[in-house]
């Protein structure tokens, strides 16, 4: 079974660049606490990566 992983929006999206927010929307997240579960495999993490700065990410078991 592969591990899967919680991502959490903790910081807005206004200011970011439009990239970035695209990023967020493709993530599932849409607002501030939101949450979204992933399996972990590495395009969640590369796109994990780019916005690292506004999302907390927990391990799900």
């Amino acid at each position: 079974m592969a591990k899967k992983i919680k991502v959490t929006l903790i910081r807005s999206t206004i200011g970011q660049k439009k990239d970035k927010v695209a990023t967020v929307r493709s993530l599932g997240l849409r607002r501030i606490s939101s949450s979204a579960i992933h399996e972990d495999n590495a395009s969640i993490r590369g796109m994990i990566a780019s916005v690292s700065h506004i999302v907390k990410v927990e391990e799900v078991k």
